[in-house]
């Protein structure tokens, strides 16, 4: 990993391949890791820069309460730091939701965009799929114990079956309590993200098997772009990039080169 400081904050980020530069933004549970398998398979097309967001992974930053603008912020300084006009970007869960407020704060930076399983940002998750988020949020009280029913929500049972270690992933994660409590916070603060007037092509992605976010709610994100598209991978759920890492390459490559 190396070091990018910005903003009062040292952002972890790898960056592997050549060509174009594409910059991921992983989901709110997790960090870059999530996309070592797409990385993979993006790494002959373009150039990957996959990093930690606050709180996550290596990336150091104060105990501060901050916002999606602040974390949206961040990849533009990245993009800029590393001598990028500007990027492809692809955020997926939360981090379609900072790539939405990327897109209305620094349209400049950007390039093609992709959202994937991913909703319309200042909406709450609890507007978005109730049942299961209040769902989670029980089990969360106990996570080593829960993690079989966790995963469910996040991959399809026939993936599970398969490689039961995906389950792992589920039994906690290594930030601290403060750690935890900032990145809860985050949707709870909204965010100026109008994006009428953001005009770069937009991909709109989402997994037929998303038991966490409707592929319809991925989907609404359309209603306020000017060139948008949308793509349904089959009989994927929700972390789509550590579940087929070669199909959403597959999608990323034909979008991002068409």
């Amino acid at each position: 990993m190396q070091f990018f400081e910005a903003n009062g904050v040292a952002t972890a980020y790898q960056t592997s391949g050549r060509g174009a530069p594409v910059v991921l933004l992983h989901g709110g549970e997790a960090d870059h890791a999530m996309f070592d398998g797409l990385s993979h398979a993006l790494n002959g097309h373009f150039t990957v820069i996959a990093y930690d967001q606050r709180d996550s992974g290596a990336t150091k930053n104060p105990p501060a309460s901050y916002s999606l603008a602040d974390l949206a912020d961040d990849a533009a300084a990245l993009i800029r730091g590393l001598g990028h006009e500007r990027a492809h970007v692809f955020g997926t869960s939360l981090g379609g939701q900072i790539a939405q407020a990327l897109a209305a704060r620094h349209p400049d930076c950007i390039d093609r965009l992709i959202l994937g399983s991913t909703w319309k940002i200042n909406k709450s998750p609890l507007e978005v799929n109730p049942d299961a988020f209040r769902t989670l949020a029980s089990y969360r009280a106990d996570t080593a114990g829960n993690a079989p029913k966790i995963a469910e929500y996040f991959f399809p049972p026939e993936c599970l079956r398969a490689r039961p270690g995906l389950i792992d992933i589920f039994r906690g994660n290594s930030r601290d309590d403060g750690q935890k409590a900032r990145r809860g916070a985050l949707l709870a603060q909204p965010v100026a993200a109008d994006l009428a007037t953001f005009d770069r092509p937009t991909l709109l992605l989402a997994g037929s098997d998303d038991r966490l976010i409707p592929n319809v709610e991925t989907f609404a994100i359309a209603q306020g772009l000017k060139r948008v598209e949308t793509r349904v991978i089959e009989q994927v759920g929700h972390v789509s990039s550590i579940q087929a890492p070669e199909r959403v390459a597959e999608a990323v490559i034909a979008f991002l080169t068409s």
